[in-house]
């Protein structure tokens, strides 16, 4: 670790570092564990646009109920944070307790779709400007915008964006306006989902803006983040209308998808083109 960093440590936390090591990260950040001199640890990550994910943290440990890490010192390429213990996966009764904070999170509602400011998934920007309808947002903000993402990578051939053009033309047929904006974590997926024991520690990595919270749900169908354990807990608090699984999960899910296929390419440009034909496109 650079000695800049380990001197940012001391001044922020009174504490040498004493031991550092890494941790499984996302991509665009190295993040590591310091245990601290005497007693302690916190979290460092170090990369780049770094402030607006300590912003986002900041935004949901002072206004929602979800556990985040407290943030004690973020810049743009540094961001040191509390350590949350993460030992293993979700228990059913971990997947309950999460259905109940990720309902009771989707229960705060905002003015607008967006946010009052841009966001970013995975290091890429996610545009945020507000909305009263959320099917012009969900098809201009994240399909289109992510789409093009996605080309200018060289990872999405010019065919297949034509056709994400045209499904995004269409959502009407499949989707419709929910009552009201959700604030959402925005990138629940279960690296994201920190449990110690079978339960709950904490949530990392948000992309968060206000949204129809099924896009939310969708998400962590991708990769099998919750079982039917969290699903049917979430439902006592928050009714899913009939068609989620079936259609709609599929249509939300072609943002995470743009964004996997801008990062990485890939098999999830197969999975893209797989939910495009069967709507049709």
């Amino acid at each position: 670790m650079q000695p800049h960093i380990e001197q940012t440590i001391e001044r922020v936390t009174g504490k040498r570092p004493r031991h550092v090591s890494p941790l499984g990260g996302g991509c665009i950040a190295d993040v590591y564990k310091v245990d601290l001199t005497g007693d302690g640890s916190i979290v460092a990550k170090v990369g780049s646009g770094l402030r607006l994910e300590g912003d986002m943290l900041v935004y949901l440990g002072d206004r929602t109920a979800l556990p985040v890490p407290e943030v004690f010192y973020c810049d743009e390429t540094l961001m040191l944070m509390s350590w949350l213990p993460a030992s293993g996966s979700l228990s059913r009764t971990g997947e309950r307790q999460a259905a109940d904070l990720v309902a009771a999170l989707h229960a705060i509602s905002g003015n607008h779709f967006g946010f009052d400011y841009d966001t970013v998934i995975g290091g890429l920007n996610q545009p945020n400007p507000r909305s009263d309808k959320w099917l012009p947002f969900f098809a201009d903000q994240r399909l289109i915008h992510m789409g093009r993402q996605a080309m200018e990578t060289g990872r999405l051939p010019a065919p297949l964006m034509a056709r994400l053009e045209r499904i995004s033309d269409r959502l009407d047929v499949w989707l419709t306006e929910p009552d009201r904006p959700s604030l959402i974590h925005g990138d629940l997926w279960g690296g994201n989902v920190l449990a110690e024991h079978g339960h709950i520690s904490g949530f990392i990595d948000p992309a968060i803006y206000f949204a129809d919270p099924e896009i939310e749900l969708a998400f962590s169908t991708l990769f099998g983040t919750f079982s039917d354990a969290f699903f049917d807990r979430y439902r006592e608090h928050r009714p899913i209308k009939p068609g989620f699984l079936e259609e709609r999960r599929e249509i939300y899910n072609l943002y995470p998808l743009l964004v996997h296929v801008a990062l990485f390419g890939g098999s999830y440009l197969g999975s893209v083109e797989r939910i495009l034909t069967k709507f049709g496109f």
